[in-house]
């Protein structure tokens, strides 16, 4: 696809994710004009090529395809149809890809108030930390009519390696959500362990080389435990804040369904009270502090 045939590109959420994201899209030969409430983020988007504007509304306009990285459903909402306006920028049969991580349900509502306006949506959201942002090889996971998704895949490919289609609108963010349940409870037992097996005497960087050699290896074990736990950095590029909203959304997903299981309500409230504790500015890592303060 030559750069003149490529859609221009509208990106509202130039955050941790959103930027990177924006800068492989960029060096992949696309138009991307954006936004971002950070006059910082706007400086530093505009420097790497990008079209920096004031207002979400400029950012949609002209935009062929418009993506929202932003933190929840009601930024989302409030962004495209609320305050922000931005939908009103866009003209019929232009394509939104949310790729935030946003409740389902609310996901298929936004959905059917921007069909009304003759406007498409997806929801793609994104598993992987600001590195593989930064390196274009994020997992997205894609929801949505698969026609829409097939206009979309040459924008996605230039964020992400792996491309899902996980289903109806709503699906991805559904998967993101469960998602990272799984992983937050990985994370949580690998924390434990640590914490357990110190307390016995057991070296943590030796328990880490056994669990990633041994049948309890997990992408929290590999990742996580030395370069952001062990080390004391606690700098993964991922909010405490945001794993509780995921864990979250996952238990309502659940009770939604008639399924409200305990393991799902305890994990969420559990990142609740270690989101309260050590506050928004927390890195997720930072549960395996809230985890051996609690045991003492």
């Amino acid at each position: 696809m030559s750069d003149d045939a490529k859609p221009r590109i509208g990106f509202i959420g130039l955050g941790m994710m959103g930027l990177p994201m924006s800068a492989n899209l960029i060096r992949a030969g696309f138009a991307v004009t954006g936004f971002d409430a950070s006059a910082e983020a706007r400086r530093a988007f505009a420097g790497m090529g990008g079209i920096a504007t004031v207002s979400t509304k400029d950012a949609a306009a002209n935009a062929q395809i418009l993506i929202t990285m932003l933190p929840n459903s009601d930024i989302v909402r409030d962004v495209l149809l609320g305050e922000g306006d931005a939908a009103s920028a866009l003209e019929p049969g232009t394509l939104v890809i949310d790729m935030s991580s946003s409740a389902p349900e609310r996901t298929v509502e936004l959905g059917a108030a921007l069909a009304s306006r003759d406007i498409r949506l997806i929801d793609a959201p994104v598993s992987g930390l600001a590195v593989r942002a930064t390196d274009g090889t994020l997992a997205i996971m894609a929801g949505g009519a698969k026609a829409d998704i097939a206009r979309a895949r040459p924008v996605l490919s230039a964020m992400g390696r792996a491309i899902t289609l996980t289903g109806p609108l709503g699906s991805g963010h559904a998967m993101k959500a469960l998602n990272n349940y799984v992983s937050a409870a990985g994370f949580v037992a690998a924390c434990e362990a640590l914490i357990v097996g110190e307390r016995f005497g057991l070296d943590p960087e030796v328990m880490v080389d056994v669990l990633n050699m041994s049948s309890g290896r997990n992408n929290s074990t590999e990742t996580k435990m030395k370069p952001h736990v062990l080390s004391g950095g606690f700098r993964s590029g991922f909010s405490l804040a945001l794993m509780a909203k995921d864990n979250r959304t996952a238990a309502a997903l659940a009770a939604s369904l008639g399924f409200p299981t305990k393991e799902i309500v305890a994990a969420a409230e559990l990142w609740e009270a270690a989101s309260e504790a050590l506050g928004r500015g927390a890195d997720h890592t930072e549960m395996y502090r809230f985890l051996a303060a609690r045991e003492r």
